[in-house]
């Protein structure tokens, strides 16, 4: 399969969740799945396979940033193979993205593990969930985890804000929401500047702490998943037609919120044209280092 060419592509979306391993095995519980799937109002398809992401994506003429959340230890339930994901993605190199997700929980075994992702199976960058991985990112013992992603030049991109996961369940399934303020970012992005910092989402409610964030660090950016664009907060949008518009990214959180939706209020929203691309597209090529 060929490389990523960014020129034939209309968009990167820099957010896409892999559910299923097509073995039989989820990233969450049927619990979990079942509240974010009902908070998002999610149809079609719930945990499709690397490989019905890449056709999906490949017929939208846009590639994917591809990734699971390794969550064992916070929800005892095992993640998927970051490993395989990485693997199978590079069979749809003109689509696919791979991030790699280790569980922070594991220590030094996340930091092994993260090497290994790194130099064994080409991943692009990390994701993390703090709230459902059930760690504060700004502690310094995960640091060390940190370091390698830096060491490698890659990006981290971090859930903030609220999550639909565990929503409407007694306590929440235990899922603490305060893991995800993007302040606790802050101290992250500023101790590696060398380490791309994404904040994933409109950080509701804490929109203007994630704002500041990016304004203030040069290697903070903002994704614009887990969203429909109508919906975002009016200074997100205010920031992103301007003095932001090099530092967000196009994302959907594919399966819960499809590309054709996202894009179709995207058309409506109040952005000026020549920022569009930027979103869509030219800033991802450049943090993802994806060449012309």
């Amino acid at each position: 399969m060929a490389g990523l060419d960014p020129s034939a592509l209309l968009g990167i979306d820099v957010h896409v969740h892999v559910e299923s391993d097509g073995h039989g095995q989820l990233s969450l519980d049927e619990e979990l799945l079942a509240a974010s799937a009902k908070y998002f109002k999610t149809a079609g398809d719930r945990a499709p396979t690397v490989e019905q992401i890449a056709d999906y994506y490949r017929g939208l003429r846009l590639a994917a940033v591809v990734f699971t959340v390794d969550a064992g230890t916070a929800t005892g339930h095992p993640g998927l193979s970051s490993e395989e994901i990485a693997d199978r993605a590079a069979a749809h190199a003109d689509v696919l993205i791979p991030f790699g997700s280790v569980d922070p929980q594991t220590g030094q075994e996340a930091v092994r593990r993260a090497r290994r992702l790194i130099s064994d199976h080409g991943v692009r960058g990390f994701k993390f969930h703090p709230s459902l991985q059930g760690f504060s990112p700004e502690d310094r013992s995960y640091y060390p985890l940190y370091a390698v992603i830096e060491e490698a030049g890659l990006p981290a991109i971090f859930h903030t804000g609220q999550t639909g996961i565990g929503a409407g369940l007694p306590g929440g399934r235990g899922i603490k929401l305060r893991l995800s303020n993007p302040m606790l970012l802050d101290d992250v992005a500023a101790d590696f500047p060398g380490m791309t910092v994404i904040l994933a989402h409109p950080s509701v409610p804490w929109q203007d702490e994630a704002i500041s964030i990016a304004t203030h660090k040069a290697n903070v950016c903002i994704d614009l998943s887990g969203w429909s664009p109508k919906y975002f907060p009016p200074q997100l949008v205010r920031a992103a037609s301007s003095y932001l518009q090099d530092k967000m990214l196009f994302g959907t959180d594919y399966p819960l919120l499809t590309p054709e939706r996202w894009l179709r209020d995207f058309e409506v929203l109040d952005i000026k044209p020549e920022v569009r691309p930027k979103i869509l597209k030219h800033n991802a090529v450049r943090l993802l280092g994806l060449g012309t």
